[in-house]
């Protein structure tokens, strides 16, 4: 009988372990996340240069309070345009990561008309306090990679519906990394370029929801393009 227990409770627990083995075997949705992130990164890494059109919907206290329409031409090497269409109609800002200045044209109309900002300048930040070093897809992509712990860790979500994949995390904030936060974000498999990107506080009210469309790989632009 004591011979029968003991057999009985090594069978058990060889099945707890064969069971306990194949669940950590799966994939959590953070290990998708991360592996949709590589691939956007290499994707990403590979394009020589890009446009794409943004609307951007900023809230105050969970309702609308901005909206920005605007045109991002980037290319390699981390030379940025961005064209605005709303509110600033003609507005354009030059910029190249890594320098602590960029450059407004406010004027489509007055094309040697031109202003010098420090990235820091709260009069070039966007409404949630964005420098313009933090607003291009690899600077949202480094984020994802700083905040592995916590995708990884608090809950998440991902599934593919059509051409898209869909997933969502907790990380710390864009702006300064200090309280927690709740992102959605959509990708697209054709070109792997986020889509839309969704940022809501703890109490799920939107804090900035930023929609991509109109997306033009390796359009060739001139390096003279991106000088002011």
């Amino acid at each position: 009988m004591a011979r029968s227990c003991v057999t009985f409770s090594v069978v058990a627990l060889l099945l707890f372990g064969a069971v306990k083995s194949t669940l950590s075997a799966e994939p959590s949705h953070g290990d998708q996340i991360i592996a949709t992130a590589h691939k956007m990164i290499s994707v990403i890494e590979s394009v020589e240069d890009f446009i794409c059109e943004a609307e951007v919907i900023y809230y105050r206290n969970g309702e609308e309070d901005q909206r920005y329409q605007l045109t991002f031409f980037y290319k390699q090497r981390g030379k940025i345009r961005v064209k605005f269409s709303r509110p600033y109609p003609g507005a354009t800002v030059f910029y190249k990561v890594g320098d602590e200045k960029l450059t407004v044209k406010p004027f489509k109309f007055l094309p040697v008309v031109k202003f010098h900002f420090s990235i820091d300048n709260r009069v070039v930040k966007t409404p949630s306090g964005q420098r313009i070093d933090q607003t291009d897809v690899q600077s949202f992509m480094n984020f994802l990679f700083k905040n592995v712990k916590w995708i990884q860790e608090k809950e998440n979500a991902f599934y593919e519906e059509g051409e898209q994949i869909k997933f969502a995390f907790y990380a710390l904030d864009y702006i300064e990394g200090k309280g927690l936060e709740k992102y959605r974000v959509v990708v697209s498999k054709k070109h792997w370029f986020p889509t839309r990107i969704e940022r809501y506080n703890l109490e799920e009210k939107p804090i900035e929801i930023s929609i991509f469309k109109n997306h033009v790989i390796n359009p060739r632009l001139e390096e003279n393009f991106f000088s002011p």
